[in-house]
């Protein structure tokens, strides 16, 4: 006989943008996902008496959104959970995610819709209070034109990659990291910060190396944090062009997949 296992329902991409009519402007998009027994009977007996339709979830993100005069996805996030807890009583588990949808403020009530690097958060909540969370940047895009290096790596039959001693590189990136205190977060702009200029600093041997030298000076520098993780995809350009007189002189063009993938988690 087969038993249910895991059982979640929930609504995905709740486009939010909370303005006060003057010079606030907070949007993200949001997902939910609830949780408990008391929903397994619409799965085998197509019972749905305890079952809060999804379009009712996404009135729910909405409306409490109304309230929200902040400016953390986390903050919001804690207060929809906190509040879905409180309404719903069959759900035994809420778990929210939100993915800023960033603007640029260009005057006092005017802004500029941006693409590219966004936090991101995920927290989870239960009716014994047990807490799960995790904050990130995620879509960073970081370019520079030398200090870095990939060389002595495996050479066997099946390897056509040339060593490099110096070249341009262009990661694609995504930082998550875990706070000790939710209450006492890091501050994710500055965590993203630290993270961009250890990639303009660092002449590194490796992407790996790179990205074990960001995670270890978060760590160092935010005392908030007990874990980062990355993962990021090696972007670099495929030369297009190279000027006779100078091999360093180069015009590239898109890379086509597949792209380098390198992940690190280190914990406190």
């Amino acid at each position: 006989m087969a038993e249910p296992v895991v059982i979640g329902y929930g609504k995905e991409a709740v486009s939010v943008y909370r303005t006060d009519g003057v010079r606030s402007l907070f949007a993200a998009s949001i997902g939910m996902t609830a949780r408990g027994p008391a929903f397994l009977p619409s799965y085998t007996e197509g019972d749905n008496t305890d079952v809060v339709a999804t379009d009712s979830m996404k009135n729910f993100i909405q409306i409490t959104a109304l309230d929200f005069d902040g400016t953390a996805l986390e903050d919001f996030l804690e207060l929809l959970a906190l509040r879905f807890l409180d309404t719903y009583p069959q759900v035994e588990r809420i778990e929210v995610t939100a993915r800023e949808l960033p603007f640029a403020r260009r005057t006092e009530q005017s802004f500029q819709g941006l693409d590219g690097d966004r936090g991101v958060a995920e927290l989870s909540l239960d009716r014994s209070g047990a807490l799960e969370h995790r904050s990130g940047r995620e879509g960073i895009r970081l370019v520079k034109l030398t200090g870095s290096s990939f060389a002595g790596f495996v050479r066997d039959e099946y390897t056509t990659l040339a060593e490099s001693h110096d070249r341009p590189l262009y990661v694609h990136l995504d930082v998550h990291w875990r706070n000790q205190d939710f209450a006492k977060r890091a501050p994710g702009e500055e965590v993203r910060d630290s993270v961009a200029a250890t990639f303009a600093e660092f002449d590194s041997a490796s992407i790996q190396e790179l990205v074990h030298r960001m995670g270890t000076r978060l760590l160092d520098t935010f005392q908030e944090l007990s874990e980062v993780s990355f993962a990021g995809e090696n972007r670099l350009w495929d030369t297009a062009q190279v000027l006779g007189s100078d091999e360093r002189v180069r015009v590239y063009t898109d890379p086509r997949p597949p792209f380098g993938r390198i992940e690190l988690t280190l914990a406190r």
